[in-house]
């Protein structure tokens, strides 16, 4: 009589492979922060973004030049590089054939949880990169003015205030939470994902706030570096979205699963973030 085993794993490939992009998706916050852009194939793993200079109009007569000469239009470029990151796990045949859970949904949330941890890991360390401006130097705790001097800064500097976004750590938002709670603004009921709907702190001076664990401390317990940015400020060049791929162990009686991503991550425009740099007083 035929028997069904884990050895069947490969045909289950494309379930695992849809919750894991659906949770990669669905778990990274800033993901859904930053300008995203995608790798074609056969490009080779570089991507290069223009950016352009700003503009000022002036005044002119009816039929007659602008008194301005024209400008030239010179266009730097940044240029992200991809590279791979991913993950392994071994599941063993009786592990397969005697769990009560979906073995098949819990593995491909847990690659696609740590897929989108990694995502922001990566994202969030280029808080640390913005130098035109800085708010705080990592010796007190946060306070909403410091928030409102980061945004102050990004308006003088004509950063449109559409799609600007405010991520600190939990530790830091707790501090910020702790003055505001009767006074912010928390309407959340349009956030698209689920990690934003469970990272939203509120709202401050029409800015979104949110809180993510991605952010490393910077060496010492409580000092933390997040940041104010426009969408713009940071880029995501995918060059291939998570794949899965399994290997049989005979002589282990288990599947090998491995999955992969390959992305890159990088500052396209510096003046558009402000670094926020806090010490939280749970320490």
């Amino acid at each position: 009589m035929a028997v069904s085993t884990s050895t069947t794993l490969a045909s289950l490939l494309p379930e695992i492979v849809a919750e894991a992009i659906f949770q990669a998706n669905e778990q990274s916050l800033m993901r859904s922060l930053v300008r995203n852009f995608n790798i074609p194939a056969g490009s080779g793993n570089t991507i290069k973004v223009p950016v352009y200079p700003t503009f000022t109009a002036v005044a002119g007569a009816e039929a007659t030049a602008f008194p301005a000469a024209p400008t030239t239009v010179n266009t730097g470029s940044v240029q992200l590089t991809a590279g791979e990151v991913g993950m392994s796990a071994t599941v063993s045949d009786i592990a397969m054939i005697g769990a009560s859970s979906n073995v098949i949904a819990d593995i491909g949330g847990q690659f696609g949880r740590g897929i989108a941890q990694k995502i922001d890991e990566d994202l969030c360390a280029l808080f640390d990169g913005f130098t035109t401006n800085v708010v705080g130097d990592g010796s007190a705790a946060i306070s909403a003015a410091d928030i409102f001097k980061a945004i102050a800064k990004l308006r003088t500097l004509k950063v449109p205030a559409s799609n600007m976004f405010c991520v600190i750590h939990p530790e830091i938002a707790y501090d910020l939470k702790d003055n505001l709670t009767n006074t912010f603004a928390n309407p959340n009921d349009g956030l698209s994902t689920e990690v934003m709907r469970n990272s939203f702190v509120g709202t401050l001076g029409g800015v979104p706030v949110y809180e993510s664990a991605a952010i490393a401390n910077t060496g010492t317990a409580g000092d933390y570096k997040g940041a104010v940015f426009h969408r713009d400020a940071l880029g995501l060049a995918m060059m291939k979205d998570i794949t899965i791929e399994t290997q049989r162990e005979s002589t282990l009686r288990a599947d090998t699963i491995t999955a992969s991503a390959v992305y890159g991550v990088g500052e396209l425009i510096d003046s558009y973030g402000v670094e926020l740099h806090n010490l939280s007083s749970l320490t």
